[in-house]
């Protein structure tokens, strides 16, 4: 099982096989559609009807579970008479229902009905988690990917307990979604990508259903839009943006650093207060990322001037400020989630310490460990590796309490893994790109600490081979893994 649980115990002599005549029970609109989100998949792959009813069944979702696990704690138990899934909240029994789809054979994963037997060994397990921020980015600016290609990233992240979705949904080669007060946002600033293709966007209905989709999957969308810097495709769309009032063509190359905001005009500030209202108007967690990285082309006086006024239109607009590690440099409003990109890069470790003692919380993603676009060896085809050669034991050997000095581990919120596109502009290359390294970084966020162990996790990685292989996933068949 990815991730690890916190504690499990086989039962001797027992197995759960589900039959043609099985059921699944549960009480409640909330688990109704978590049982019919299992049972749909099970009738694909076994062929079975699998009813979905009220109380108990075969399988049974109960929300009756022990305070003390916490939103997405579980218990489940697998025997000869069935499966039960308890939580106290129907978050911790989608979580539960995640586990149980890894202890079914890989091919309860498939389209189509498949031969049994549908067996799951015997089991008791507990389960919580480390972190309460789980997470993955994709950067739909640099090359932009469609509703249901994001939906299809959603369904896959999901199978490990990822329960955070940032969108890249700006930056200087692309703006991708709608804002009513300022349609040349997607109608101009949208309509190319990397390498000059023609872009797109996400109108607010699709907007709308994305989120929806990630959270019946219980899985929160998190906004970007990255200011002041990376931002040409905003200035190439509204020149009043701009110092001279003269808009930059659109840009379609990779290399960053070289737009701005205007800082001190009174436009910047009416411009980022709409954008930030609308969409916080349609975002309902309670984060909304302003980006901060990389302004290289603001001075750094203005820089902290600017982030100081942006981060009160975030709060004005009832949602919490999250920003790269550079954000800290300037005040921040309580309850900030500040991002940590950095290496062992000691001022990034500086702004991180800084973001703490503002009383920030940190949600760590260094790039050399976690960044997903890294290459994973000097042959492969794609990824940059700019961070270093991020191999999958260099993905998952580190430890989140202790990665940077002088924080504690109170500090910590979570993980994230982010997946930056300059190279990818398909499907197939966020999943080799992503798979086998995003499990990893899942059970960082998850498991105990006790728990991390290269060895056992190189072991049931290896398990997973077989389920993407039936998912269709183009995972990257990493050498260091034994894959079965």
């Amino acid at each position: 099982m990815i991730p690890q649980p916190t504690a499990h115990q086989a039962l001797a002599d027992q197995t759960f096989a589900l039959a043609s005549d099985a059921t699944i029970g549960a009480a409640g609109p909330a688990l109704q559609q978590i049982a019919e989100q299992l049972a749909t998949q099970l009738r694909r792959s076994t062929g079975f009807a699998l009813p979905v009813q009220d109380g108990a069944g075969t399988i049974t979702l109960a929300q009756n579970g022990p305070d003390e696990l916490g939103a997405e704690g579980y218990e489940l138990r697998a025997d000869t008479d069935g499966v039960t899934i308890t939580a106290a909240t129907s978050e911790g029994v989608f979580r539960g229902v995640t586990t149980l789809r890894q202890l079914l054979p890989a091919k309860a994963h498939a389209d189509s009905p498949q031969e049994g037997p549908w067996e799951v060994t015997g089991t008791t397990i507990t389960d919580s988690p480390r972190y309460s921020y789980r997470g993955m980015m994709l950067d739909v600016s640099r090359h932009f990917f469609t509703l249901d290609q994001v939906k299809h990233v959603i369904d896959l992240i999901s199978l490990y307990k990822v329960n955070h979705l940032h969108l890249h949904l700006s930056d200087d080669q692309g703006w991708r979604i709608q804002v009513d007060s300022w349609p040349n946002l997607t109608e101009h600033g949208g309509s190319t990508q990397v390498g000059g293709g023609e872009g797109g966007y996400y109108t607010k209905a699709e907007y709308a259903e994305l989120v929806q989709y990630a959270s019946d999957r219980y899985i929160t969308v998190v906004p970007e839009i990255d200011t002041p810097g990376h931002t040409n495709a905003a200035l190439s769309s509204y020149p009043e943006l701009n110092k001279g009032d003269l808009p930059p063509s659109l840009y379609t190359e990779t290399e960053v650093g070289f737009s701005s905001f205007t800082i001190d005009k009174d436009v910047t500030y009416e411009f980022l207060d709409d954008v930030f209202r609308e969409v916080a108007e349609q975002t309902p967690g309670d984060l909304l990322h302003l980006g901060g990285d990389e302004a290289h082309s603001t001075e750094h006086s203005e820089y902290l001037t600017f982030v100081a006024k942006a981060t009160e239109l975030v709060v004005k607009h009832g949602k919490r400020v999250m920003g790269w590690h550079e954000v800290a440099d300037g005040p921040l409003p309580a309850g900030s989630v500040v991002q940590y990109w950095g290496t062992e890069d000691p001022k990034a470790q500086v702004l991180a310490q800084k973001a703490v003692e503002q009383g920030a919380t940190l949600v760590l993603s260094p790039a050399n460990r976690s960044y997903l676009d890294m290459k994973y060896d000097a042959e492969t085809p794609l990824g940059l590796d700019w961070a270093g050669l991020v191999s999958v034991e260099q993905s998952y050997s580190w430890n989140p309490a202790t990665l940077v000095p002088g924080v504690p581990a109170s500090a910590i919120d979570g993980v994230e893994a982010p997946l930056w596109t300059e190279t990818v502009d398909d499907v197939s290359k966020i999943e080799y790109l992503v798979f086998p390294r995003l499990p990893g970084i899942a059970e960082l966020g998850w498991s105990a600490e006790s728990a991390l162990d290269w060895a056992s996790y190189r072991d049931r990685l290896a398990e997973q081979g077989s389920r993407w292989e039936v998912l269709g996933v183009n995972f990257y068949r990493a050498p260091e893994i034994d894959w079965r």
